[in-house]
């Protein structure tokens, strides 16, 4: 891990507070990744660390006790398994999903009544990123720039024409001290379609949107109330009792009847709007782990099988095959003469496809789910 920290003479990251939300079921790789046990969960790097621990991990030099993580109250144990070091009042555990501005919103108002200066940084639990050094100095200057009066992202330089993320127009640098490479951020744009992807790589100042934000939290909840005022409203309320008494009967109260919506309608696109959204480029290597198309991206093939193989004991034969074999069984699978194949085999599920069609898995769990086997997911 990096020894990089914040300087102890640097107030500005002192006020730093990193927020992990970890939700979604991943249902682009089931039946690995499920409901009881979506991906954050796993090992998917072959690293020996889970992804909710490496980001923790990455987050940590930066904001050393001070990091709340947002998860669903099933998760509540697996959770403080990976994270011994997480403080019972900075474990918030939804009843059940609202999306991401009411995760996202609901630490940003915990965070605010505890201390209305912090600024805080949303970093996903399920998201793969190397090396660390250069995450950890983007960071540092988008903690920077939000104490300037932004909401932060760090945009990922596109490596293809993605269809798969939306996208961050820049407008020219900013004069910011201590982030020499932040920017204005002219707007959002939706997940474009092939040609309108490769003409943004072609055009330049575009950078995919990754989710990460880094705020100033009483400029975040502004927004949030202009927009979404009953949202406001209820994580205001929730975020005043969280460390007292009356915090299970106030979640109880208002949770269920908060409305759903994205943080990015909900915050960043409105901010964005008002010239209120800055960047920075984020120089590291970035993988959303979307499919299992990526875990062969971020797992090297062996040589002599040409195959990459997950799993402890894994038994695996080929013989001119290639492509992603995942396992938790010590059932023997043997692959002849098909190329890109992507076999996961579970005790109670098997999926076979192919790299090219890894998307398109989440069908077959909206099929699953809509049949009635929901025993599986």
């Amino acid at each position: 891990m990096s020894t990089l920290g914040p300087d102890k003479n640097d107030d500005v990251l002192r006020r730093f507070y990193g927020v992990i939300p970890a939700g979604g079921a991943g249902s682009r790789l089931w039946p690995l990744s499920r409901a009881a046990a979506p991906k954050f969960l796993h090992d998917l790097t072959g690293s020996g660390s889970t992804l909710i621990r490496a980001t923790w991990a990455r987050l940590e030099p930066l904001c050393a006790g001070r990091t709340l993580v947002v998860t669903g109250r099933a998760h509540a144990g697996a959770v403080r398994a990976q994270l011994p070091e997480l403080r019972e009042a900075d474990l918030v555990l939804e009843p059940e999903p609202k999306d991401s501005a009411a995760a996202i919103g609901l630490a940003a108002a915990i965070l605010y009544h505890r201390d209305p200066a912090t600024i805080m940084g949303s970093f996903a639990a399920d998201q793969v990123i190397t090396p660390v050094e250069p995450f950890q100095a983007a960071v540092t200057e988008a903690v920077h720039t939000a104490a300037e009066g932004f909401i932060v992202t760090i945009g990922i330089t596109p490596t293809h024409p993605s269809t798969g993320f939306g996208y961050i127009r820049s407008a020219g640098a900013l004069a910011v001290p201590g982030a020499p490479h932040a920017c204005a951020v002219a707007q959002f744009v939706e997940k474009p379609d092939e040609a309108t992807a490769a003409s943004y790589l072609e055009q330049g100042g575009y950078h995919w949107n990754a989710g990460m934000f880094v705020a100033p939290v009483d400029l975040l909840l502004k927004h949030l109330e202009a927009s979404e005022p009953v949202l406001y409203a209820g994580l205001m309320e929730i975020g005043a009792a969280w460390d007292t008494p009356g915090r299970a009967e106030v979640m109880h109260r208002i949770w269920g009847s908060l409305p759903k919506t994205a943080i990015d309608y909900a915050v960043a696109e409105p901010a964005a709007a008002a010239g209120d959204v800055a960047m920075i480029p984020g120089a590291f290597g970035w993988d959303d782990v979307g499919d299992f198309a990526a875990i062969g991206r971020l797992n090297a093939a062996a040589e002599v099988s040409n195959l990459t193989v997950l799993g402890e004991g894994a038994r695996v034969y080929s013989e001119n095959a290639s492509g992603i074999v995942v396992t938790d069984t010590k059932r023997v699978i043997a692959l002849i003469g098909i190329d890109d194949v992507v076999v996961v085999d579970t005790p109670d599920a098997l999926l076979v496809t192919t790299k090219a069609h890894a998307q398109r898995v989440k069908s077959a769990v909206e099929h699953l789910k809509a049949s009635g086997d929901t025993d599986v997911l």
